[in-house]
């Protein structure tokens, strides 16, 4: 590829759409059973309908879309296109998307998946990328130094809301460390000195309850999955996020999406929990 063009930094994106559209994050995931839902098929036609009128619904009022890659991936290239095309046009209405794609490997491997999504000619270019760290936080070299490289973001799991992550975010190191608190220190390390808002994210989970042993202040942001169906509520987030709630970016998928394939009920129902977000964090 060629040389990447260089963006404003994530973070600064981040937090001026946070300011101007409120903080809220919408996933777009068309699994099987939400199609069906929908009145779809479970096919690349389905899939395209449903993500067209996702974005279409809230593309241009929402900080944040989330696309997650692997309800795309199972349809092959057809499906891959219509990732790239959501991703296109959500970033064309004023949405940033963060591609939920949980990517991580080493060397060579790590540096391909990193310009698959963070290079800027790439035809699934995002504005920012899950990761995963657990072959150890140094093999996200490659991803970060693109990031940094081309303006993106990566949203790093550290303490993610599925139970089984505790036995290995939550396992304590030789030095008596967690190894979820570490990840969030090597962020912290990231995003030092930046202003208004570091682009080196962490997944925490709006379902863990007290998190006031770990240090969430990483000066950036916070994806935090678990609004809606999971269990959470907006009301929660300044009891889990303490005093760094003001850098968290709530994600609602189903909660969102269970009301399409009517537009203006999808619009209703992400407005809905934007004014929940906006209310509890106004009452600190």
């Amino acid at each position: 590829m060629t040389g990447t063009t260089v963006w404003e930094p994530f973070g600064a994106r981040l937090r001026r759409a946070m300011d101007e559209r409120g903080p809220l994050c919408v996933g777009i995931d068309p699994h099987a059973s939400l199609l069906a839902e929908w009145g779809l098929n479970d096919d690349v036609a389905g899939l395209e309908r449903f993500s067209r009128t996702v974005v279409e619904a809230v593309a241009g009022r929402v900080a944040v879309l989330k696309p997650q890659s692997a309800f795309f991936e199972r349809f092959g290239s057809r499906g891959v296109a219509v990732l790239e095309k959501s991703v296109q046009e959500a970033r064309s209405a004023g949405a940033l998307v963060v591609m939920d794609a949980k990517r991580g490997d080493i060397g060579s491997t790590m540096a391909a998946y990193a310009e698959s999504f963070l290079h800027t000619d790439a035809p699934l270019f995002s504005d920012a990328l899950t990761v995963s760290p657990y072959l150890g936080y140094g093999s996200l070299k490659p991803a970060v130094d693109l990031a940094r490289e081309s303006g993106a973001g990566l949203f790093v799991l550290a303490l993610t809301s599925n139970p089984e992550g505790g036995e290995v975010q939550r396992a304590v190191r030789d030095d008596g460390r967690g190894v979820g608190a570490t990840m969030l220190a090597h962020l912290a390390a990231e995003n030092a000195g930046e202003e208004p808002l570091g682009s080196f994210g962490a997944v925490v989970g709006a379902t863990l309850g007290d998190l006031s042993a770990y240090d969430l202040d990483v000066n950036g942001p916070l994806l935090a999955p678990g609004i809606g169906a999971q269990g959470a509520t907006p009301a929660d987030l300044p009891r889990v996020f303490g005093a760094a709630v003001r850098n968290v970016v709530p994600s609602v998928s189903r909660g969102v999406l269970r009301h399409g394939p009517d537009v203006r009920a999808l619009r209703t129902a992400s407005d809905r929990f934007a004014e929940e977000i906006r209310t509890a964090l106004t009452a600190l």
